[in-house]
């Protein structure tokens, strides 16, 4: 198997075993690494039940705790890195993010030649659906604002469904990754385009989770503002980032 999903879970017991079937069903093979912040509704345990049926096929890391969406998903590169997964993912649990468009980012790497593909919403072809206007026009504007500080030409630099190529994951050094909460997707696109890596936005309809509840909270968006006028900072003055040396 050439590709893994990275899906970070903290009580996503109403959508879980629809994700791992979903995911499962897809013509194109996908192995499953789920990252679980110690659930208290049992996500793991049904995790595990559906490893009895996928057992090379779906993963489990159990974590202490809450410890922030970016350590989840660099704990899971890592555990990608040391097998021998080329194309690594990242995909949230609550259905926001549509399983079928797996096979499109997949293709953007695999077949057409790009580094980084991102599934966007604010390009052409994107949509949010049952968002708030409120929390539209926010997210827009958020990565309007970054697009402006950083001159990262991309335009939905928040977006958390991602397909890296295994060498762009290599080449960063996942220790010097400064922010944990909203920060993190920017932060890692920002670096994957500072160190020349070419990324893709495919467009995708995000839809607002329908079972569950929303992890985002007022501090994850001031951590966002404030980092991105640190990460041009950085880049300007610090020599920041810099390539991973073997």
């Amino acid at each position: 198997m050439d590709s893994i999903i990275i899906i970070p879970t903290y009580n996503e017991k109403e959508n879980i075993a629809l994700m791992i079937e979903k995911v499962m069903s897809l013509p194109k093979p996908f192995d499953i690494l789920i990252v679980d912040d110690n659930s208290p509704d049992g996500t793991a345990g049904i995790v595990k039940n559906y490893q009895k049926q996928y057992p090379d096929r779906l993963f489990l890391i159990e974590r202490a705790g809450k410890l922030g969406l970016g350590t989840a998903y660099i704990e899971g590169f890592r555990w990608s890195l040391e097998r021998d997964y080329k194309y690594i993912f990242e995909m949230d649990c609550d259905f926001s993010h549509p399983v079928e468009k797996l096979t499109e980012l997949y293709t953007a790497c695999h077949d057409q030649g790009y580094d980084v593909a991102v599934g966007s919403r604010y390009i052409k072809g994107g949509h949010v659906k049952n968002w708030p206007l409120g929390r539209i026009l926010m997210s827009y504007f958020a990565s309007v604002y970054v697009r402006i500080v950083t001159w990262m030409n991309v335009h939905d630099t928040t977006a958390g469904y991602v397909c890296y190529k295994r060498e762009v994951l290599e080449s960063i050094d996942l220790d010097s990754i400064h922010f944990k909460g909203y920060a993190f997707q920017i932060e890692m696109k920002y670096t994957a385009y500072c160190l020349g890596y070419k990324i893709k936005e495919v467009p995708i309809t995000f839809v607002n989770r329908r079972l569950g509840t929303s992890k985002m909270n007022s501090s994850i968006f001031g951590e966002a503002f404030t980092g991105v006028l640190k990460l041009r900072y950085w880049h300007m003055f610090k020599n920041f980032p810099k390539r991973k040396r073997f």
